[in-house]
């Protein structure tokens, strides 16, 4: 087998054209449509002058096969034709590539210093809520070559056409808001390490923006070939940081406070470890949109959950070491009053000029983490609406880069505070929109599945209200049970001193039940074999049910389309009694039910799921 890492040929496929949506499937919403990528029925999109720009932009990019595509599906033939060992491992180095950078080792500093855990204490809760992150990103990571649409598009069979927007809006937030701390601390680092600090925070802001800007403006090839050496630099430097600095590492000091203030503290840390992890899954998918189909989604995640966990692992450690070194070494304290970045840079000073390299190495490495939010947030930027989506992905990563490249000189005096608060506020939206993601697929589309095709089409989407439901009421659990400096819940109050930030977990619980009672109660998901949705595809207009008890039938096979005598049988045999059904041609009564009943397929692994429904539904209708 060769150990050749295939790419996808991206220019061959888009035939030299610029970024237009061309579904396999001419759904009503596409045809509505203009031809012409940037212009409406209204108005051009943008001033003739700059389409023009990014029109021949878009095609130098495609003469040189680099990918111009925006957030449509990535078909078949479009994907990657030799699926070698390489293209798996590609999976495990894109991750250590992105995680094994700076912000994780100075986020790993926050457990000693914010939340005065002992090095033990730290490692722990550390390690523990990656994984926990991890395994969700992993696996929304294997849905890329399933479907071949972006992560957040996929959202949309679970959130629905209007809710997703929300869901959105949120992801942007956190992809930006991750790029403004990686800026600030490359900026931090870059400063330090200059004569004197004479090099301004804000001149490694803007080198780092601009890197970023450029790799993720050419598209997904350049991404996967810079991701596919990145990880090699920070892996040495970072090892010299531990071999360095480990003397110092004071292992010795115990959690600060009274149990439950421990407790408390330890829970928030895992918290924030965990939110670090699982806010990947968001934009997992995306990376792996080009892999065909047939690649095996057991290998996909286990090389991602390794590669996640031997980066974010390092990262962590090396933070929570430098960090319990501050109360026992005051030059550790004084560069940690300078920054996070300085504490890393001091980390290296016993090999003085060569550490000073180093520490250019990792700071250099946060490009590699900025380039996927950076790339991602062109992509969903287009899912907001039809104007957007019509804006080239090239206009978007430029408006992104401008909007976090500003936050960040603004911000970058307050990094702590930022990582305190912004990364548990997106731990917490993510883990609910997770949970409504595991649901719809495991629960609501188990045998059901997903029609790829009708992605970007909203009368084949669900509605969304139950998701919207489920996804406000798991955000009271959220405010009920977080702790941050400016709010503690009052469930979160209970824990120690501080309190706890335990909503990530609480979240869930309130969300699974508001989920299952609105799925029953109005059966939105318009793939799922649900009565109505067939009824009113069908032809019937209502339908009325008793409380006879249902027959031991075998459940059928349903197909996509049926008469209105085939569809009265299947309600027959669907555990429900008919007393009568209002139908265009004529009413069907028993007696004609029982003698027009066709002969249906049967399959048995229907009986339990459509049964457990409707029998909840007529409990809940009386």
């Amino acid at each position: 087998m060769s150990s050749e890492i295939s790419t996808p040929n991206l220019g061959a496929t888009f035939d030299k054209q610029p970024s237009k949506v061309i579904p396999s499937e001419k759904t009503p919403y596409m045809q509505e449509q203009s031809s012409n990528a940037y212009t409406t029925a209204e108005g051009p999109v943008m001033p003739p002058r700059i389409a023009s720009f990014v029109r021949k932009f878009e095609s130098q990019l495609v003469e040189y096969n680099l990918e111009a595509r925006g957030i449509e599906r990535v078909q078949q033939n479009e994907r990657m034709k030799n699926l070698t060992w390489g293209s798996y491992l590609q999976a495990l180095l894109l991750w250590v590539s992105i995680n094994l950078a700076a912000n994780n080792i100075t986020l790993g500093m926050l457990g000693p210093v914010v939340y005065g855990l002992s090095f033990l204490d730290s490692a722990l809760c550390a390690v523990l809520g990656v994984l926990v992150g991890a395994v969700a990103a992993s696996w929304m990571a294997t849905w890329g070559p399933v479907s071949g649409i972006r992560t957040m598009v996929f959202g949309r069979y679970a959130m629905g056409w209007w809710p997703s927007k929300i869901v959105v809006i949120l992801n942007l937030i956190q992809m930006l808001g991750y790029s403004l701390i990686d800026c600030v601390v490359c900026g931090q680092i870059l400063s330090a390490v200059s004569p004197n600090g004479s090099m301004s925070v804000a001149v490694g802001i803007v080198i780092i923006a601009v890197s970023c800007w450029v790799v993720a403006t050419f598209g997904y090839q350049i991404f996967h070939y810079y991701e596919r050496f990145a990880f090699l630099p920070q892996v040495i430097v970072v090892s010299i940081l531990y071999a360095v600095s480990s003397k110092k590492f004071d292992l010795s000091v115990p959690s600060i406070g009274d149990p439950r203030t421990i407790a408390g503290n330890r829970l928030s840390f895992f918290s924030i470890c965990l939110s670090a992890a699982i806010t990947y899954a968001p934009l997992a998918a995306d990376f792996f949109v080009y892999y065909p189909e047939r690649t095996s989604r057991m290998t996909l995640f286990s090389l991602s959950l390794t590669g996640l966990l031997i980066s974010f692992t390092m990262a962590f450690l090396v933070g929570i070491g430098l960090a319990s070194g501050i109360s026992s070494h005051p030059e550790y304290d004084a560069a940690y009053s300078r920054g996070a970045g300085a504490l890393i840079v001091e980390g290296f000073g016993p090999l003085h000029g060569f550490g000073k390299f180093c520490s250019v190495i990792v700071a250099l490495g946060l490009i590699a983490n900025t380039i996927p939010p950076t790339y991602s947030a062109g992509v969903d930027f287009q899912i907001l609406g039809r104007y957007a989506e019509r804006v080239p992905r090239v206009v978007w990563n430029t408006i992104g880069v401008v909007i976090y490249v500003v936050c960040a000189l603004v911000g970058r005096s307050n990094l702590s505070d930022i990582f305190t608060n912004f990364l548990a506020l997106m731990g917490y939206w993510v883990a609910i929109w997770i949970a409504i993601i595991l649901e719809e697929r495991f629960i609501f589309r188990r045998h059901s599945g997903y029609n790829w095709n009708a992605w970007n089409d909203p009368s084949k989407l669900p509605v969304g209200v139950a998701a919207f439901i489920a996804f406000v009421v798991g955000w009271v659990g959220a405010i009920l049970c977080m702790a941050q400096v400016w709010y503690i819940g009052p469930i979160s109050v209970l824990v120690g001193e501080y309190g706890a930030d335990v909503c990530t977990l609480s979240s869930r619980i309130y969300k699974n039940c508001e989920r299952l009672l609105n799925y029953v109660r109005w059966e939105i998901t318009s793939d799922s074999p649900g009565v109505p949705w067939y009824t009113r595809r069908c032809g019937i207009s209502s339908f009325v049910f008793c409380d006879v008890d249902c027959p031991e039938i075998p459940q059928p096979e349903i197909p996509q389309r049926m008469a209105p005598v085939q569809l009265a049988a299947l309600i027959s045999c669907q555990g429900i009694h008919a007393t009568s059904l209002s139908i265009k041609k004529g009413c069907l009564c028993n007696d004609q039910r029982q003698q027009q009943q066709p002969r249906i397929q049967h399959r048995q692994h229907f009986q339990k799921p459509l049964y457990f429904v409707h029998s909840l539904f007529l409990s809940l209708s009386r």
